[in-house]
């Protein structure tokens, strides 16, 4: 039976050591509980770190430890105190942590924390190897094993992955600053769907893919040389009915079954006239804004001194990462702000801020939400921010106010609450100073429609959605009308060309033969393609034809001497084998002195851009220029060549280039004049890009149309890449 694989740094479970055994407690953060449908729904296994070093245990512990968590379901991977140290604490949390949330400064670079990061990603990736059978889907959550899927991929092409980041992607100019960036986006890659909790953070993944691996993108698709990668929105929920009905319950408790805190947070409220009680709740991060957070308090006691010993400031920070020197520093300004403000407008009867460092019960964190009247919820940048979303579901009457910083994900689906630009005080404090004095009736309108919300796109419906898409990709991939040539279809290939009376091999040069090249002049075919071309000349019965868009210059001085056909410039120059050059009759070529200006206006205003002349057609290059300037050229190159061309010409919209020729001549009619009234038995065509689909549409019946990389096309077959389609010709030679 199929399983679901399910790939976290950390497995869900905390496990306390004992005398002679072990001790498992289910954690209650949010992946857990969202992953729960999925992994307790139906069969799975869910791989991660335990959370105990390889060397605080000794192997004869390890194996029944081991064996415990599988029956739950669980497979640890085992590191050890240097790859914790290198690899989450190091480049997770030093490099990737800050600079994904905009924190240049405190983002280090280490060649030696890198090169763990990867060994530990290939740990996980092997034991995710190790656990999958066919049928199996892989999903890897998050910024530590950013490089697991397509470590995955490259040993398990037939699974289906994919990948959720849980914190924010960076802008394309913050994560060009890594220093091995491109690794990182091809390891993400290797998903087959890829997830974000919000539409930017989408989009500027598929920026940093365009401009850094100038792969092609296509709305929310990555097209790859053998398949199409999906990236998607997934806005991550909570457990909507846990915090609701744990609210309703607290609601309804009798005086002497209120907790100590709920008893001292009521008696501020009941101490002043329009007392309010203000929350901020958060983990002890920079990214947290807890500072500014502070600071626009004590601006707001400053602008508005009426609210003095009427309002207060409930802080709840819990401690994290406390043995890094970055958080060190942090918790120190903070309590330094904090007793600054607490000095400054303390009475005898009142403290502005109460300030707790520590975790605290769950019962203890319902009293907080319920018992405050504003929520101050205000990261400087936050992927999802699950504390806004878990304080609407506890406001059971109704009321209560919501300050969200507008950087934080959650904000895109709590658009009601007052947002705020978390780097501006006043804005802030004014913020502040609105809650305060919103009407309970405005109070109730926004909570109601954010509660609505919540309640329907809960965590679980978070996570069935994605593997919902996950299962629909793999789907689409079974159904595919293209099929990839495997050993069976090349076996059958085979056995027709080797019966065959007469064969004939029709080849792309650009992207089918070589690969692309920034520079076209550099895509030169080496000395084994040569070879082999002359190879399957000397076959019997055998013609080939290389079928380009190159002009008939390059093709003469590369293939001049091999005993083959040739095409340039799309079929507007032909050399038939053991033939001289013949040129098509075309029209006029004053359409150029039009054209080229306007190619040129481009040009000038494209930088990376530049115009190939050939004789019958104009060419505009863009592969070198911005990816996403290109596209927005292309598109209004194309208007303005639609209006000035005639019927005569076309624009061929091929791979990184727009060229302008003449539409009675393609690659389709040099194909059929090459193949004339001769009875080819055994015809094979391979292409990779749209002015290919010409071949493969006017190519008789039984010819064998193979499309390199998996795209769009008309053809039957797909093949990997230039190195399958010479492994193919090889093939044919040696059968």
């Amino acid at each position: 039976m199929a399983k679901n694989i399910i790939v976290s740094n950390r497995l869900p479970i905390q496990i306390t050591k004992l005398d002679n055994s072990f001790e498992f407690t289910p954690t209650s953060g949010g992946l857990a509980t969202g992953m729960n449908s999925v992994h307790k729904g139906q069969k799975s296994l869910w791989i991660g770190w335990p959370g105990i070093n390889d060397d605080d245990i000794d192997k004869k512990t390890w194996v029944p430890l081991k064996k415990t968590l599988k029956k739950e379901g669980y497979f640890p991977v085992s590191l050890n105190n240097r790859e914790i140290e290198d690899f989450y604490y190091g480049l997770s949390n030093k490099s990737l942590w800050p600079l994904f949330h905009y924190f240049i400064e405190f983002s280090v670079f280490n060649e030696k924390q890198w090169k763990s990061y990867i060994e530990v990603n290939q740990k996980f990736a092997d034991n995710v190897i190790h656990n999958i059978q066919k049928g199996d889907t892989v999903w890897i959550h998050d910024y530590q094993l950013l490089l697991c899927p397509k470590m995955i991929k490259d040993v398990r092409p037939d699974v289906t992955i994919g990948f959720f980041l849980h914190i924010p992607f960076p802008s394309f100019e913050i994560f060009r600053i890594f220093p091995w960036r491109e690794p990182l986006l091809e390891g993400i890659l290797g998903a087959d769907l890829v997830g974000f909790h919000t539409y930017d953070y989408e989009r500027h993944f598929l920026s940093s893919v365009k401009r850094i691996l100038r792969k092609e993108v296509t709305f929310n698709r990555v097209n790859l040389e053998t398949r199409e990668v999906v990236v998607n929105t997934f806005p991550m929920g909570i457990d909507y009915d846990k915090f609701r009905n744990a609210a309703q319950s607290h609601l309804n408790m009798a005086i002497d079954e209120k907790s100590d805190l709920k008893k001292q947070l009521e008696l501020h409220k009941k101490g002043a006239d329009d007392g309010k009680l203000i929350l901020s709740i958060d983990r002890l991060d920079y990214t947290k804004g807890v500072v500014k957070r502070i600071e626009a308090f004590e601006l707001f006691l400053t602008k508005y001194p009426q609210y003095l010993e009427k309002v207060r400031l409930v802080m709840l920070t819990v401690p994290s990462r406390s043995s890094v020197s970055d958080y060190q520093r942090l918790k120190k300004e903070t309590d330094e702000i904090v007793g600054r403000v607490n000095g400054k407008f303390a009475t005898i009867n009142w403290t502005p801020i109460w300030y707790y460092y520590r975790a605290m019960a769950f019962d203890d964190l319902i009293d907080l939400y319920m018992t405050s009247d504003i929520a101050m919820i205000t990261p400087v940048r936050d992927g999802m921010n699950l504390v806004a979303k878990e304080f609407i579901a506890t406001r059971v009457k109704g009321d209560g106010v919501m300050i969200l910083s507008e950087m934080a994900g959650a904000s895109k689906e709590l658009y009601e609450s007052i947002l705020v630009n978390p780097f501006d005080l006043n804005q802030m404090a004014d913020a502040l100073l609105q809650a305060i004095k919103m009407p309970a009736r405005e109070q109730q309108k926004r909570n109601m429609s954010m509660q609505k919300r919540l309640r329907r796109y809960s965590v679980e419906h978070w996570a069935n959605e994605f593997m919902s898409a996950l299962k629909n990709k793999h789907q689409s991939l079974e159904e595919s009308s293209i099929t990839k040539i495997n050993d069976k279809i090349q076996e059958t290939i085979l056995k027709k060309f080797k019966s065959s009376k007469k064969s004939m091999i029709f080849l792309d040069y650009d992207g089918t033969l070589v690969g692309y090249n920034l520079d076209p002049e550099l895509a030169i075919p080496d000395e084994s393609l040569i070879e082999t071309l002359q190879n399957l000349i000397n076959l019997p019965n055998t013609e080939v034809a290389i079928v380009s868009g190159r002009d008939q210059y390059f093709l003469e001085k590369w293939f001049g001497k091999l005993a083959i056909s040739l095409v340039a410039e799309h079929g507007h120059f032909i050399k038939h084998k053991n033939q001289g050059w013949i040129g098509k009759e075309t029209q006029h070529k004053n359409w150029k002195d039009d054209i080229v200006p306007l190619l040129e206006t481009f040009t000038d205003r494209t930088p990376g851009t530049f115009i190939e002349e050939k004789l019958n057609s104009l060419v505009w290059h863009y592969r070198k220029t911005d990816p996403e300037l290109a596209s927005e050229r292309v598109v209004e190159l194309k208007t303005v060549l639609s209006s000035l061309i005639s019927d005569d010409l076309n624009i061929l919209d091929g791979d990184k280039v727009i060229e302008v020729v003449s539409s009675r001549y393609n690659k389709g009619t040099a194909v059929s004049e090459i193949i004339g009234d001769k009875e080819s038995d055994f015809i094979i065509c391979f292409g990779d890009d749209v002015t290919d689909e010409f071949m493969f549409n006017d190519l008789p019946s039984h010819a064998f149309n193979v499309k390199v990389g998996k795209k769009a096309t008309q053809a039957e077959y797909y093949i990997d890449n230039p190195a399958a389609v010479k492994s193919l010709l090889k093939a044919l030679i040696s059968k």
